[in-house]
């Protein structure tokens, strides 16, 4: 999942406490005693009061002043000031709108230590607000977070800045609140940003992203508060035995196994009288459409217009369902290691990325070397099993992380761990099995038509949804960077080793397949850092310019952009004068070259050699899946509408059957989408969700926020009616089947309320009946639109 948005002024990136008996950790080799293991109970916690939080140490703006009213700049919003409230109207004409309130001099905070912004919104509107809030220094660097503000809503809203609550490394991607307050706190617009200094505060950027109806918020009193005491509890015991949040009470939180099973029993007596959709073909697809020819597998096929899918048996079919139903990352880091290094061996002969193993069972050699490894994320939860429990086979390891707390470490899945609870395990693997069934039933009777992108391969066999297969091309190749590295470095196609490994991935991908026709297609990678989509040269071109720098014996690209603009320019004076250069030869040029000023036609150069680096990939993974599956469509790379620069589209369109986008906004804009209908490829959607912390006991909503359970299930059908509506839209998947674990998902903490069942595997109502709504009338909606 991607969680960063650039544009171009702005960048927006968005233990076993259990031991609460005298067990100690040895602080001369940081050996954890083995006791620590016993499972845990509750810490009874003392009473805290309600602690003071509006002590003001600075106010910032005073929307009366005409003077400081000059301070508000809009890019495709508006604002007017009445009663010295700020009153702003984010505009749904546009993919970003924004508002920036900058003073003449940044304000000064040296002085103050361990205070937050906090700031009054009322929302007057039926409908509820997702907004985001960069604060930025003198460097142009900024932390940045959001929220969704109910409607109707009157309140105060904080931002910590300062002190152990802005810059704690919890591991988490939203934190438990640090005090007990009736304010809402703002959540990470993705990781927290390490070592901004916020002492100095240059702007406020109050912006929206991808709204499908312009929305307006007041804001007034921004202020720079003192924190109040840290709750001494803080980030301490909240997850119950079950991985929900032990603070607080919810409708859907399971409070007994006795509970647990009793609605376990009730769904499975639901599902088993249910019939699922009745104008469903075997896969899927709609049978009172139109009949096109079967070819045995899935295909597409522009229909008066409209491009569609064709299932195999030659019916009209909307790719619609869960993306990430699997086991793998939903584990999270207990905050225990292990000495034992053979534990963090990696074979360089792996296909499958860290984040995609499954359960790791360790040898108890290896976990008897254990020790605390963060103090922290040790103290979060209330229970964790002791190795000798049955429960303690869902414990696995992370060789490595993303994002965190913790480089590697012990995890342990509680979503596993009810699995288990609910469905039991007689014989081995009993609770599994049942799981995958029960999955495959609701996905009928929600109404779903395939599974989307990283989907458990025990899927693949059962022959009763359709699927997408996926494989990731890792290994000792060559890479690049650009301004933006999100998920790693881009891989250099040019490299020998590149093409190598694409065709043992893609290999190990046909032999999973099989030539199944259920096999809707295949997606290799995911948000790739090609580069901006907007922005400096260096933001669109970073990847580019870095090849450009390396030289030509030790960078494969480098070598083929030397070529390239050899033939393109006879001799070296040329290339200076078309680049505004001074390159003494072309031997100096292929030893590497850095740039500070870019001239017209040097831009374009660049952008040309990003579109051949983009056609080199692209022709390696398509003509490697031709040659090994050419009966499954290829995906494309999921491009993330950060990182999908135009001369990558172009590239793309080529050598990709369906163009697939990860859209986290409200909606697709009609507007900023409007040029996939010149493209005319069909396209689908990768990833998209919709969370809210309220009704989930999550500390985090997602990407895009709602303000409650019912709110969610509103979005999620807007969210649908704007993909249905566009002619050349064939599929949409939602990230992810399951919640994330409330302690953070151990690859890179994401923590997030974005399932369509709890961590006790709890559907949300409110959500499967909007679903439900949204699949019984997709296809007749689709047909009927002109």
């Amino acid at each position: 999942m991607k969680l960063f948005y650039q544009f171009t002024y702005l960048t927006i990136v968005i233990a076993l406490s259990g031991c609460n008996d005298s067990s100690t950790v040895n602080t001369n080799n940081n050996q954890q005693d083995t006791s620590m293991l016993e499972p845990v109970s509750s810490i009874a916690q003392k009473p805290v009061s309600q602690p003071n939080t509006n002590i003001v140490l600075l106010d910032l703006v005073d929307f009366s002043s005409v003077e400081q009213q000059a301070w508000v700049k809009n890019t495709a919003s508006q604002t007017e000031v009445t009663n010295n409230k700020l009153k702003i109207l984010f505009s749904a004409q546009h993919n970003i709108s924004t508002t920036t309130i900058k003073p003449e001099k940044p304000w000064d905070l040296s002085a103050l230590s361990r205070y937050n912004l906090a700031f009054n919104v009322t929302n007057s509107q039926d409908k509820s607000v997702h907004f985001y809030l960069s604060v930025e220094n003198n460097a142009a660097e900024y932390q940045s977070r959001s929220i969704s503000i109910a409607p109707n809503y009157k309140g105060t809203v904080y931002f910590p800045l300062d002190g152990v609550e802005a810059n704690s490394e919890t591991g988490l991607w939203g934190d438990a609140p640090p005090w007990k307050t009736d304010d809402l706190l703002m959540v990470w617009r993705s990781w927290r940003a390490d070592k901004v200094d916020l002492s100095q505060i240059a702007a406020l950027n109050f912006f929206t992203i991808g709204l499908l109806e312009s929305q307006a918020i007041e804001i007034s009193d921004i202020r720079i508060r003192q924190n109040p005491e840290l709750d001494p509890q803080w980030m301490q015991n909240i997850v119950d035995k079950y991985g929900q949040n032990s603070q607080v009470d919810y409708a859907l939180k399971v409070k007994s196994d006795s509970q647990l099973a009793q609605q376990t029993e009730q769904e499975l007596a639901q599902l088993d009288a249910s019939t699922g959709m009745s104008d469903r073909s075997a896969y899927g697809g709609y049978t009172k459409g139109p009949k096109l020819k079967a070819t045995g597998y899935f295909r597409t096929e522009k229909i008066n217009g409209k491009w569609w899918m064709v299932d195999p048996d030659g019916n009209v079919f909307f790719s619609h369902g869960p993306a990430n139903v699997r086991m793998a990352n939903m584990s999270t880091l207990t905050g225990v290691d292990y000495k034992d290094n053979k534990v963090r061996y990696r074979s360089p002969d792996e296909t499958t990325p860290e984040d995609s193993m499954g359960t790791v069972q360790i040898p108890q050699a290896i976990k008897d070397t254990h020790y605390v490894s963060s103090t922290l994320r040790h103290k979060m939860f209330e229970w964790l099993p002791k190795y000798s429990d049955p429960l303690a086979k869902h414990y696995s390891y992370r060789r490595s992380t993303h994002k965190g707390a913790m480089k590697h470490g012990e995890t342990f899945s509680f979503y596993q761990a009810n699995l288990e609870r609910k469905y039991g395990n007689d014989t081995p693997g009993a609770y599994l099995k049942k799981w995958h069934q029960v999955t495959l039933d609701r996905m009928k009777d929600w109404g779903f038509t395939s599974f989307g992108n990283w989907v458990d391969p025990a899927f693949y066999q059962a022959k009763q949804v359709p699927y997408f297969a996926n494989g990731w091309i890792i290994g000792d190749f060559k890479t690049l960077s650009g301004s933006v590295n999100h998920w790693g470095l881009m891989p250099d196609p040019y490299d020998l080793e590149f093409a190598k490994r694409a065709k043992i991935t893609i290999d190990e991908i046909a032999d999973s397949v099989d030539s199944s026709p259920w096999c809707v297609g295949i997606f290799i990678d995911n948000e790739k850092s090609w580069g901006e989509r907007e922005g400096s040269v260096e933001q669109r071109y970073g990847i580019i310019l870095d090849a450009l720098s390396k030289n030509v014996i030790e960078s494969p690209a480098k070598k083929a952009f030397s070529d390239h603009l050899k033939q393109q320019y006879k001799d070296i004076k040329q290339l200076n004068t078309a680049w505004d250069s001074d390159i003494e030869d072309w031997h100096t040029f292929d030893s590497g070259v850095r740039f500070t000023h870019f001239s017209t036609l040097q831009t374009s150069d660049l952008s040309k050699l990003l579109e051949l680096l983009g056609e080199q990939y692209f022709t390696i993974v398509h003509n490697t899946l031709a040659e090994k599956m050419p009966n499954h469509l290829y995906m494309g790379a999921r491009m993330a509408n950060w990182g999908m620069p135009d001369e990558i589209i172009k590239a793309s369109i080529k050598y990709s059957d369906v163009l697939s986008f990860n859209i986290y906004e409200e909606g697709m804009q009609t507007n900023f989408w409007q040029f996939l209908e010149q493209v005319d490829l069909p396209v689908v959607i990768g990833e998209f969700h919709i969370g809210s912390n309220e009704g989930s006991g999550m500390f985090n909503p997602g990407i895009v926020h709602a303000s409650g359970q019912q709110d969610r299930a509103d979005k999620y059908k807007k969210y649908m009616q704007s993909v249905l509506e566009k002619p050349y839209m064939i599929g949409a998947h939602w990230f992810q089947y399951i919640d994330e674990p409330i302690t953070g998902r151990a690859f890179d903490g994401e923590n997030a309320n974005i399932g369509f069942v709890t961590v006790t595997d709890t559907p949300y109502p409110a959500l499967i009946n909007a679903v439900k709504e949204v699949t019984s009338t997709m296809y007749q909606q689709r047909l009927d639109n002109k």
